[in-house]
This record gives structure tokens, sequence and C-alpha cells, in this order.
């Protein structure tokens, strides 16, 4: 899951506490607060997972079950030296036959993602969706955790400078963006982090939610 990190000369980026509120000001120019506690999120492709029966197959008719993870929610302490972020999330679910009562065990994963492509940490775990007997529709909810050391998601006190220097319109690098410099753009990079939730799925099932 890639993002991409744009800013204007006029914004003023600060990675600070939680907070996100851009203020105005005294020379027009927009502040805005980045957090030091990461963004959480789904990834393209990991948000639904569907079991086939016989598991072989991939026709529509085969299809047992089909879940999808919804309801996603964060919360982050960044007081101390270490930033902890607990995220819970619903996985809601459907299944064909709906005779007997039955317990579906769906792996899932937390990872905590470095400049946009650097994996640091991920961990699996499982959550189990319950079916009554004659019910078609099941719901469960699952939580999960990630620890990132407030260094590393700390910028560099001359990228700070840089990046929140007063410009002046007429100055000479008023009109450059200061995130177009590669070493400011890989030091913010650097210093950015996500929290990732998703199914842990298998080759199979990730090719069949990009072709599908």
């Amino acid at each position: 899951m890639k993002k991409t990190l744009a800013a204007s000369s006029a914004l003023l980026v600060v990675l600070g506490g939680c907070s996100t509120r851009g203020e105005v000001d005294a020379t027009g120019g927009i502040s805005a607060v980045r957090s030091a506690c990461p963004a959480v999120a789904v990834p393209a492709g990991t948000g639904d997972v569907t079991l086939f029966d016989p598991v072989t197959s991939r026709d529509s008719t085969a299809i047992d079950v089909v879940a999808s993870v919804t309801n996603l929610r964060s919360t982050c302490g960044d007081a101390g030296e270490q930033i902890n972020t607990a995220v819970t999330f619903d996985v809601v679910a459907r299944r064909t036959r709906a005779d007997a009562a039955r317990d579906v065990v769906l792996p899932y994963f937390v990872t905590v993602m470095r400049g946009g492509t650097a994996v640091v940490a991920k961990r699996i775990g499982s959550v189990t969706v319950h079916f009554d007997a004659g019910r078609d529709r099941a719901q469960a909810s699952a939580t999960g955790s990630a620890q990132i050391a407030r260094a590393a998601a700390t910028l560099p006190d001359s990228v700070r400078s840089e990046l929140t220097k007063r410009r002046k319109a007429g100055d000479e690098d008023a009109a450059v963006d200061p995130l177009t410099r590669p070493d400011i753009r890989q030091a913010v990079l650097s210093a950015t982090f996500e929290t990732l939730v998703g199914f842990q799925l298998t080759d199979d099932q990730l090719k069949y939610n990009a072709q599908r």
C-alpha cells in the first residue's frame, strides 16, 4: 500500500502529538501538525476473504463463506518513548449453507510499515466467526496492537527546521516545496509509519481478490 506525501511552500509540516488541526499563521501560511501516531488502514486486496468448497474450486457455485473487515478503529498512546497503537475491527461474514451451527476461523495480520514499503513488524492472529444454526450471517470482533519507537518516528531537528521555516513571497526558496529535496523527502518517509490490518491470505486468495 503506497502513500504519497506532498506539500506546498506554504505548508508547514511538524511531527508532533496526535493533533491534525491546521492553522493560518501571521504570514498567511498554513501550519499542519503531523501526528507521531501511525495511520491505520486496510491494504487493498486484504480486506475480504472467500472460502470455497471444494477448496480447489474457484467457481461461484462453490463459494462457501465470504468475510470482510469493517469498522476499523484505533487508539494511540504517544506519551512515552514508545508509541503504542491498539486496533479493533469487526468481521462480517456470510455463508452459503445455513443448516447446522458452525465456527469459521479466519487468520489476520497486524503489520507495521515504515516509509510505505518496509515491513518492520508483523503479528498474526485469528478471529472465530460463529454461525448459529439456520443463520447465514454472523459477525465477530478482533483486536491487535503495534509499537513504534518514538525516536524512529521523530524528524531530525534539521529537517523539522527546514519544513517549518517561514518563507515570504519573493524569497528565492518561496516557491520551492522542501519535499522535492531528496534528503528531506527521505527523512519524512523514514519517520512515517502505518499500522495495516487485513486477512492473512494465501497466494491463491490474493490472486482471486485481485481478479474478481
